[in-house]
C-alpha cells in the first residue's frame, strides 16, 4: 500500500514537472533562466517593460535561480525538458557543452549580431569560431579605483606610466594617512583577476598573447609573463599591514570606509562603492610599462543569452535576442547595472561617471579577455585556479616570478597539446 501511495505521488509530482515545462512554452510567452538573482527587480520594473512596449503581446517572466545552483539546477531542468525559453550565458566551457548537447541553438542569423566584435563573441562560439550560441550582452573591466580625496590631500594625479604610479605609491606610503593600495591575498583571486590579469595584457599584448598560449607558440615562462609577475610583486610593500589575512570582502571595507587610496579593481565593484563609500572616486587604466605605445584592458566578457533548443516559442524568443543587440538595451542595462558594460560596438551614454571613465578606456585601448578562461583550464590542474594561487603567493613573497611561471606551465603541459 506505501509503495503504491509513492509511486502514485511520484507520478502526481511528475505530471506536475511536466505542466510547469508546458506552461513555460505557452504560445506567446518566454521564460528566462538566469543566475543574476540581484537583477531581479531591475529586469520586472525597467528591462521587461522597455521589451514590451514594442512587442505587448510577447510575455515575459524573468525566472533566475541563485548562484552558485544555477549551471546544476539548469542543466537539471534542460535535461527534464522543463526549461525555460531564454538561456542566461556563463562564458566559455558551461555554456559551450550545452551547445554539444543540442540544448542551445545557433544564434549566427539573428540580426544585430554584427554589431559584436569577434572578442565580444569569443567566450560563447565553438573553439573554431564558426559558430556563435549566445548573444553577447556584457563585459566586466579591470583596472583602478582610487579615492579623489586621498589624491588630492596628498598632491598627486592619476599615474600614466608604470615609473608614475610606483612614484604615486611611494608618496602615498610615506605620507602614511592610506594605505597605497588596497588588495589582500587571502582569497587568492583578486590577486589573479585584479593583479596579474588586471596589468598581464600590456606585457602579453593582449589577444596577441592570448593567442599564442593556445596555439602553444608562447609559454608562461616567457618574459612577458614573469614580468607581470615582478611587477605585482613589487605591490606588496604598499598593501598595509596584514594584507595576507585580507579577503575580498575587507578590501571593498577597507576602502569605502576611506582608508585606502587605490584599489585594484573590477568594474563590478562600482556599485557597492556607490552605495557606502562617501568621497568622490575616479578611475586609471594599467599604467603602461616603460617602452610600450599600445595599451591593453582586460575586458572580461561576462554575460550573454540565447535560444533553448527545445523552445516552443523560438520566434518570441528571436525577437527578444535581436531587441538585445540594440541601443536601448544596451543603454538600460548599463545604466541599471553600472560596472556591466555593454559588448555591442555601439556607443552607450554611461551615467555613472565611474563606470563611463573605465569603459572609455575602450576607445584608447585594446580589449582583451583573462588568458586561462578559453580551452587553457578544461584539464587538470585548471589553469585559472592554479593562478589564483601562484599569484598570491607571488604576492605574499612565498614564490619567485620565475618559479611561478614554471609551475603555471609545468601545470599545463601535464594535459593540455595545442593543435597543430
Amino acid at each position: 500500500m506505501r509503495r503504491t501511495f509513492k509511486a502514485a505521488l511520484g507520478a502526481e509530482v511528475a505530471a506536475l514537472a511536466l505542466l510547469a515545462g508546458l506552461a513555460s512554452a505557452k504560445a506567446g510567452s518566454l521564460k528566462i533562466e538566469s543566475w543574476r538573482n540581484d537583477d531581479a527587480d531591475i529586469w520586472n520594473s525597467k528591462i521587461i517593460p522597455a521589451f514590451n512596449k514594442q512587442y505587448p503581446d510577447i510575455k515575459i517572466e524573468f525566472a533566475p535561480s541563485a548562484p552558485k545552483e544555477y549551471n546544476a539546477a539548469l542543466n537539471a531542468r534542460l535535461d527534464g525538458g522543463t526549461a525555460g525559453d531564454l538561456i542566461t550565458c556563463r562564458p566559455f566551457d558551461a555554456s559551450l557543452a550545452l551547445y554539444q548537447k543540442h540544448q542551445l541553438d545557433s544564434v549566427d542569423s539573428i540580426k544585430g549580431m554584427d554589431n559584436f566584435s569577434d572578442v565580444a563573441k569569443a567566450a560563447w562560439q565553438t573553439d573554431d569560431g564558426k559558430t556563435t550560441f549566445c548573444v553577447p550582452i556584457a563585459s566586466v573591466i579591470a583596472g583602478f579605483i582610487y579615492n579623489k580625496e586621498a589624491f588630492a590631500k596628498v598632491g598627486v594625479t592619476e599615474p600614466k606610466t608604470l615609473d608614475e604610479f610606483h612614484a604615486v605609491l611611494d608618496k602615498l606610503k610615506k605620507e602614511g594617512t592610506y594605505v597605497p593600495l588596497v588588495m589582500g591575498t587571502a582569497d587568492q583571486w583578486e590577486a589573479a583577476t585584479m593583479g596579474f590579469q588586471n596589468i598581464g595584457p600590456d606585457y602579453w599584448k593582449g589577444e596577441t598573447g592570448r593567442a599564442n598560449l593556445i596555439a602553444g607558440k608562447e609559454k608562461l615562462t616567457d618574459a612577458q609573463y614573469v614580468t607581470a609577475f615582478k611587477e605585482i610583486a613589487s605591490w606588496a610593500p604598499y598593501l598595509g599591514s596584514g594584507f595576507q589575512a585580507q579577503t575580498y570582502a575587507d578590501s571593498q571595507n577597507l576602502f569605502s570606509l576611506g582608508k585606502g587610496a587605490i584599489y585594484a579593481a573590477g568594474s563590478w565593484d562600482i556599485s557597492t562603492f556607490r552605495g557606502q563609500a562617501k568621497f568622490g572616486m575616479g578611475a586609471f587604466p594599467p599604467p603602461q610599462p616603460a617602452g610600450t605605445t599600445d595599451c591593453y584592458i582586460s575586458d572580461h566578457t561576462d554575460i550573454a543569452m540565447g535560444v533553448n533548443a527545445a523552445s516552443k516559442n523560438k520566434e518570441e524568443a528571436k525577437k527578444f535576442l535581436e531587441w538585445l543587440t540594440t541601443p536601448e538595451f544596451a543603454t538600460i542595462y548599463a545604466n541599471a547595472l553600472p560596472g556591466f558594460f555593454p559588448l555591442a560596438k555601439t556607443p552607450v551614454k554611461v551615467e555613472d561617471d565611474v563606470a563611463a571613465t573605465m569603459v572609455g578606456w575602450r576607445q584608447a585601448c585594446k580589449s582583451t579577455i583573462r588568458n586561462s578562461y578559453q580551452i587553457l583550464s578544461r584539464g587538470t590542474p585548471n589553469l585559472e585556479n592554479e593562478l589564483w594561487n601562484v599569484s598570491a603567493q607571488v604576492v605574499n613573497g612565498k614564490l619567485t616570478p620565475e618559479a611561478a611561471g614554471k609551475q603555471l606551465q609545468d601545470g599545463l603541459d601535464k594535459w593540455y597539446k595545442p593543435t597543430k
